[in-house]
């Protein structure tokens, strides 16, 4: 088979693929197609700033180029500041508003895992379809997404009567503490819309999220009493042996529970105890012959409903309290990030999808695995409106040296997130 007719039966191929989208939608993706190359700039120049959580400067510049952009898809731009106890720099939220379709709540971030401190991973491109850089794929790809998506509706003035709020926050990493005071605008934001799409990283162009398990915290302070170590058993056991049962009581009676998942992150145990909450940092004395007195652990629990956070700390308090010979132990828990839960609303948005990415003549979308995501922004908000994450950019290595963004996929997720968009704000 000669070339040009292998060309000529690709262009045929790619054609009949696109059969089921409309005129309209057609010319939406040739815009994305012939502005290719304004979203590979638009990320280079946002990878190529160091935006960590706490470099509340460098997220400020971040957040200027995507305003600078949003601004061109007609959204009116504002700088959510954030008191200065919190130690974060701000959110970006742009704003478009009308009276028909959907009222959609677009999510993304512009801070990275990436401090100034670490070493520094420019954009860089590694061959024709990868390129690395901090925050490629986790998340500054998905906020181009987003950003090109809105430019290519606009420039056809599909966004005249459609109500969008776009929302980059700037600690998705690190969420600044309280979440009640960091997460407060966001939070009442999304509820004055229908819908939230989250443009997490993507994995592959056929799998979406429709929950996502929430993460909290918990700390389990043991106490015991104190004699030669020749008594132990007989006197007491010691903090630490007490520790270890309930460590692996809460593995033999909980592991096996599907979306439930528990670490302990740190242990520290002996004669004298030290903990720094702030640094995450202990410190011991002890001696062989001494039964220890004093032992200290912290975890993270995370979880899939609200309900199997429930029952789960019921359990674990439960372990807690069967102390061994002279010994004592609290636990105490800390919510963090709620779960996104699975819901009928969010299954829905998948079928829409479906039908999109059908009609691109990509294949079929589906919901993913929960237990494949950790807890994100999202979360937030589930509780409120329908939720689909994991619209963003895919990719691999999120949150290490050598982050990569899979550059022959990235015009597909743009094309298929503008015609979702386009599909509900016409609803």
């Amino acid at each position: 088979m000669t070339k040009p007719l292998i060309l000529l039966l690709a262009l045929l191929f790619s054609l009949n693929a696109m059969s089921q989208l409309s005129d309209t939608e057609k010319k939406i993706i040739a815009y994305l197609n012939d502005h290719f190359n304004n979203a590979t700039a638009m990320l280079k120049e946002a990878v190529n700033i160091n935006s960590g959580t706490l470099n509340k400067v460098g997220v400020v510049k971040t957040g200027e180029v995507f305003s600078r952009e949003l601004q061109k898809a007609g959204m009116q731009t504002e700088w959510i500041a954030l008191p200065d106890s919190l130690k974060r720099a701000g959110h970006l939220v742009a704003i478009h508003k009308g009276n028909k379709g959907k009222k959609l709540f677009l999510i993304g971030h512009l801070d990275t895992v990436f401090e100034p401190d670490m070493p520094a991973n420019p954009w860089t491109l590694l061959n024709d379809s990868t390129a690395t850089g901090q925050g490629a794929n986790d998340m500054k790809g998905g906020d181009v997404i987003v950003i090109m998506a809105l430019q290519a509706l606009n420039s056809m003035h599909l966004l005249d009567d459609a109500n969008i709020t776009v929302y980059f926050t700037g600690d998705e990493e690190s969420a600044g503490k309280p979440a009640s005071v960091s997460r407060r605008d966001f939070i009442e934001r999304a509820k004055q819309c229908d819908i939230a799409l989250g443009f997490e990283g993507a994995q592959g162009l056929h799998t979406v999220a429709t929950a996502r398990r929430g993460a909290s915290s918990w700390k389990l302070s043991v106490t015991g009493t104190t004699f030669h170590s020749s008594g132990v058993f007989k006197g007491g056991y010691g903090a630490i042996y007490e520790t270890a049962r309930i460590l692996n009581e809460f593995r033999e009676q909980l592991s096996n529970e599907q979306y439930l998942t528990f670490n302990p992150g740190l242990i520290v145990g002996g004669s004298e105890v030290m903990y720094n909450e702030e640094k995450a940092t202990g410190q011991a004395i002890g001696k062989t012959n001494i039964v220890a007195p004093a032992c200290y652990v912290t975890g993270d629990l995370r979880f899939l409903t609200d309900k199997q956070k429930r029952d789960a700390r019921d359990k674990m308090k439960a372990i807690v309290d069967r102390h061994l010979k002279n010994t004592n132990a609290i636990i105490t828990f800390s919510d963090g990030i709620p779960a996104m839960e699975p819901t009928a609303g969010n299954n829905k948005l998948v079928n829409v999808l479906d039908k999109v990415t059908k009609d691109m003549g990509i294949g079929e979308t589906k919901a993913g695995d929960p237990g494949s995501r950790g807890a994100g922004d999202i979360s937030y908000v589930a509780k409120y409106v329908d939720c689909l994450d994991g619209l963003g950019a895919s990719g691999s290595g999120a949150h290490a040296p050598g982050e990569t963004i899979h550059l022959k996929e990235f015009p597909y997720l743009i094309q298929r997130a503008a015609i979702l968009i386009y599909r509900l704000i016409k609803e």
